[in-house]
């Protein structure tokens, strides 16, 4: 019972850097018919790209695949009140625009890729019932948690009133994918009578199709190389990182390279500055994803940090599984499961969230280890990986949860 037709509900969609675009490749790869419905790219920069207009709409062949894109409103440069509107906006348009144009295209599965913010799977029950399709949705990011963990919101009523929406959609999905195992429990306390599973984030295509000879994009200095790549955000706790490498000025020999951009780019270039820390702290700016492989190959460890939050440390950074894929060690200055998945394979070392001294301690100690006790540590990520994130693995994993999904709807 193989699901012919999937629609994809994603805010975002190449030509923006998400994980979606692999696991759509990959769904299609498995044999099945695969559509996006997404809204105009304007991630990160926060303006549309060039060739794209925001009050433009309908199909763009890509891969095989079609992509139907709505109006929104751009992020902008920045500030809450850009963010909600250009949320809200393709909540909107993909709810009352995206079925005309959508018309006359049938789906067995509509499926939504929950980042935040999660109320764009609105559209999602909108289509569900158009389309009398089995909704699924893949939550990767709990709400309302995340909206007190970043400040955007911290009125209690506030909360209660998004919590309240969002215990309404999970209810009226047909099937709810948690990112982590931690995901599960808060997810299933607003689920109802919906379907709970675990469902990771698989790792990047790239690293499957890495040509070794190819010629790296950025060629890392030489040196203790610590690597951190993705975004220079809120909740990375990039303070602790340049304070870590503030306490190691005694060793001249480690860099840490920040391949990657976002709201904190500035931030991070006035503090390498104000510090006198040029020549320790890199920001090499953002690579597409078909480059990171190379890049991640040459580093001596690779760095992944999230700021000291409950909702945090139910996270699985989707970069814990490109560094497992790399075959590097892996430093994770982060608590929870994410920590724990790096403890778990034995691919690197762990310490508590926001604790410098404790991130500069573990350089330290990596650093010291003999050549081949990192590569073992390596070589035991890439050996997880494999089994645990291995992206076709988890493509047809993932067509047996929708058609589970489907049996289940039809037989009620």
């Amino acid at each position: 019972m193989t699901p012919a037709r999937i629609l994809i509900l994603s805010q975002h969609f190449w030509p923006e850097t998400f994980r979606i675009n692999e696991i759509a490749q990959s769904l299609q790869e498995a044999g099945c018919s695969v559509s996006i419905l997404t809204g105009q790219p304007n991630y990160p920069e926060g303006r549309v790209f060039d060739g794209y207009r925001s009050t433009s709409m309908g199909p763009q062949a890509w891969e095989g695949m079609t992509i139907y894109r709505v109006p929104l409103r751009p992020r902008g440069t920045g500030g809450a009140r850009n963010l909600v509107l250009n949320y809200l906006s393709f909540m909107a348009s993909a709810s009352v625009i995206g079925p005309w144009v959508l018309r006359r295209q049938p789906f067995d599965v509509v499926f939504v890729y929950g980042t935040s913010p999660i109320l764009q799977a609105l559209a999602g029950v909108v289509l569900k019932h158009v389309k009398r399709a089995t909704l699924v949705t893949w939550v990767q990011d709990l709400w309302p948690e995340s909206l007190e963990t970043t400040g955007y919101i911290r009125n209690p009523r506030a909360l209660a009133a998004v919590g309240a929406v969002v215990r309404w959609l999970y209810r009226r999905s047909d099937l709810l994918l948690a990112q982590s195992h931690a995901f599960v429990q808060s997810v299933q306390r607003m689920a109802g009578d919906t379907p709970v599973v675990y469902h990771p984030n698989p790792g990047e295509r790239a690293f499957s199709a890495l040509v070794p000879d190819a010629a790296p994009a950025l060629m890392l200095p030489e040196g203790f190389n610590i690597v951190f790549a993705g975004n220079l955000g809120t909740v990375q706790a990039l303070d602790t990182l340049i304070e870590a490498a503030d306490q190691l000025r005694d060793a001249p020999e480690v860099r840490w390279i920040l391949v990657g951009s976002g709201a904190r780019s500035a931030w991070l270039a006035e503090e390498i500055l104000q510090r006198g820390l040029g020549e320790r702290v890199v920001l090499a700016g953002r690579f597409p994803p078909e480059a990171m492989p190379g890049i991640l190959a040459q580093a001596s460890a690779l760095l992944v940090s999230l700021v000291r939050s409950p909702i945090m440390s139910q996270t699985i950074p989707s970069k814990v599984q490109a560094y497992l894929a790399a075959g590097r060690p892996i430093i994770a200055s982060m608590d929870g499961e994410g920590a724990e998945v790096v403890r778990a394979s034995g691919a690197g070392l762990a310490c508590p969230a926001e604790d410098a001294t404790a991130l500069a301690d573990a350089v330290r100690h990596l650093r010291r280890l003999a050549p081949i006790e990192r590569q073992r540590m390596g070589q035991a990520g890439q050996t997880y990986y494999a089994r645990h994130f291995e992206p076709a693995a988890l493509a047809r994993q993932l067509i047996t949860r929708f058609d589970e999904a489907r049996r289940r709807v039809q037989s009620t």
